[in-house]
């Protein structure tokens, strides 16, 4: 995940090109070193048509006190300089994993996470979907 601070946030979320998932969190918080592995999987199941980053809220205030933010870990997904979605308060990995389902189902995403590649008597199967190799 890319490290955004107040410095670098015009250029990397608000100007980005495609939606930006932003993750609020701090060092201290155990629920955002919980999330960790579940964004970074979210990241690559997402590739290059939606970005995730990061910021550390105890070191930009000012980000903080511009969207409000009353808990971390908490996600704002930015398209086009708006905020569409704002995602705090969940109680789990569950809930977390619904809500990014969510996004990528109103998205369009497709999962580009890699795909295990078996190759089985003239089959080609590619995480699940079978094709004839002799056509």
């Amino acid at each position: 995940m890319l490290l955004v601070t107040e410095r670098t946030f015009t250029q990397e979320v608000l100007e980005s090109q495609v939606p930006v998932l932003v993750d609020f969190e701090a060092p201290w918080c155990k629920l955002c070193k919980i999330i960790h592995p579940i964004l970074l999987q979210f990241q690559a199941q997402c590739g290059t048509e939606m970005k995730l980053v990061t910021i550390n809220a105890d070191q930009n205030f000012k980000l903080c006190n511009t969207y409000e933010l009353k808990t971390l870990p908490t996600l704002l997904l930015i398209e086009r300089g708006t905020v569409k979605q704002r995602l705090e308060g969940f109680q789990g990995r569950n809930d977390l994993r619904l809500a990014l389902d969510g996004i990528k189902h109103n998205y369009n995403i497709k999962d580009h996470s890699f795909q295990p590649l078996f190759i089985n008597r003239g089959l080609l199967e590619v995480g699940g979907d079978k094709q004839h190799l002799n056509k």
